[in-house]
């Protein structure tokens, strides 16, 4: 099977890498400026424990042709509408598109753009960056990468099966799941609260739990978000809500949201795709969406900052 994978950033150029490493047919869509890079020097990854160069095929969106099974869109959600028209081209009748990307509200776009059919479910977890020299640095010790059919059509299943046998041949942490949605709706019930309750506060976990009622306020805003994720049809496991409060309630944890970090340096923020839909389900299922509004708001506010230049 022929694989696209949009960018060789941090994400898209860590997995799409990892494959092509291990002999896969994988093609980058890239823009101008990195395919020079990747023609003079290779996709270079650096991670905790190795260092890798290889020649890697690149395409443009102008030249993408319609011969790929799959396509991994690894974009920021922002980016979506740019991101769905670049791979437009590399698009056939049984080509699947399988997003990394955060969130859930994606999959609205990608069906409507190319058909359910061909929109299989997925996510990642990897804290990586490109480097100014055009290295993928992955700065941390887990690159966990999760897919799964939506419908069990035989393009799905096959485009399941074909990364389970690469990736198996990887380093990459991964998972093939049947219940890729369930999955979906699980993280965006843990990232919401994350990203909306360090972002609001300004602060890592371990800080916000210092405080007289920050136990009791990142309760509040899980509670909310499972409610959610309850009312659309896909309560989240015990196990999975154990995992999360966990994370939520250590005492003394330094861990932040990437969402904060990116506030903080000043970027572009996922807060529509993550928290504001959160929002937006909220108060279609009459749940209170309290914790849910003033943290939209607050990002909101920071946005209009940027967009006027005072951030």
């Amino acid at each position: 099977m022929k694989i696209l994978v949009l960018g060789a950033g941090g994400t898209g150029g860590y997995f799409g890498g990892r494959l092509a490493q291990a002999g896969a047919d994988v093609t980058f869509l890239v823009r101008t400026k990195r395919a020079g890079q990747l023609a003079a020097d290779g996709l270079i990854i650096e991670s905790v424990s190795d260092r890798a160069a290889f020649k890697v095929n690149t395409v443009s969106a102008e030249t993408v042709q319609p011969h790929y099974d799959i396509v991994l869109l690894s974009c920021k959600a922002y980016d979506l509408d740019s991101s769905v028209s670049a791979i437009s081209g590399a698009m056939h009748e049984t080509t699947c598109v399988v997003p990394l990307l955060n969130g859930i509200s994606h999959l609205d776009a990608l069906d409507a753009a190319f058909g359910r059919a061909r929109v299989m479910g997925g996510s990642c977890q990897i804290f990586a960056t490109l480097a100014a020299d055009g290295v993928v640095k992955s700065l941390g010790d887990v690159q966990a990468l999760l897919w799964g059919p939506r419908e069990p059509n035989a393009a799905q299943l096959a485009a399941s099966a074909e990364l389970a046998n690469w990736y198996g041949k990887t380093n990459v942490t991964w998972t093939a799941s049947d219940n890729i949605v369930q999955d979906m709706w699980e993280k965006i019930v843990f990232l919401s609260t994350f990203a909306g309750m360090t972002c609001l506060m300004r602060g890592n976990v371990g800080e916000i739990i210092a405080t007289a009622d920050g136990k009791a306020l990142m309760q509040r805003y899980v509670d909310s978000t499972i409610a959610v994720a309850t009312a659309e049809g896909f309560p989240p496991r015990e196990s999975r809500v154990e995992r999360f409060l966990k994370v939520l309630n250590a005492v003394g944890s330094p861990v932040t949201a990437s969402m904060l970090r990116d506030l903080e340096a000043g970027n572009e923020i996922e807060a529509a795709h993550i928290v504001g839909f959160m929002l937006t389900k909220a108060r279609q299922h009459k749940i209170d969406d309290t914790l849910l509004c003033v943290a939209y708001t607050h990002l909101q506010t920071y946005r209009n900052r940027r967009a006027a230049g005072r951030r």
